[in-house]
């Protein structure tokens, strides 16, 4: 079976984040036909298309991080009922300029932990609707909401409750296998508008 390269963000900027916990546990869980890289958002600069005639080299190394894996990760918080700031501002990094959109055609797979009940529920949605216009296929089902207790998930990636562990496992193998039915599927093609919209390219 082919080794799959999946580049994962973590949408928290917070060093002890549970959110980056819950992303340990996770590698840890795939399948073995799946390799993890972080690609990191806190060096970004707010995103603005002054920067497009020549990105930085957080914002190229981030694109290129993208383009370069075969599928995205996204373990994130939910704040305020949407999409982390940092999180967003790089996924218009991502897509920008016009007409190199890095993330058209990876799957990608959403998933976050929380201390409330609602579990990144809302976020997760804010986050499906921007990737759907990004073309970046999404794993739909199962769906994880993590309602996160420290007594269940240690810091190095151990999860000490098998329901926990078998549910997730679970996940990430379907995510694997997400994985391997897009990129059968996919076949080169157009990215974007045909013709350039100036509005677009300004606002």
């Amino acid at each position: 079976m082919a080794t799959h390269k999946i580049g994962y963000f973590v949408g928290s900027l917070a060093t002890g984040s549970i959110n980056r916990t819950l992303a340990t546990a996770l590698i840890k869980l795939a399948p073995e036909n799946l390799e993890f890289t972080e690609i990191p958002i806190k060096d970004l600069p707010l995103y603005s298309y002054d920067y497009d005639a020549d990105f930085p080299p957080a914002g190229r190394a981030l694109k290129e991080a993208i383009e370069g894996s075969d599928g995205i990760l996204f373990v994130s918080p939910e704040y305020n009922r949407s999409i982390p700031g940092a999180l967003k501002n790089a996924i218009d990094w991502g897509s920008r300029p016009w007409g190199t959109n890095s993330f058209a055609r990876k799957p990608t797979g959403i998933i976050g932990a929380s201390p409330g009940g609602i579990g990144t529920a809302v976020m997760q949605s804010s986050m499906r609707s921007v990737l759907s216009f990004l073309d970046a296929p999404q794993l739909n089902a199962p769906e994880v909401y993590i309602h996160f207790k420290p007594e269940v998930f240690g810091q190095d990636g151990e999860i000490k409750d098998e329901s926990t562990a078998k549910f997730l496992r679970h996940y990430m193998d379907e995510y694997g296998a997400f994985v391997e039915r897009v990129l059968a599927a996919n076949a080169p093609g157009h990215i974007g508008d045909l013709e350039p919209d100036p509005d677009k390219l300004t606002r």
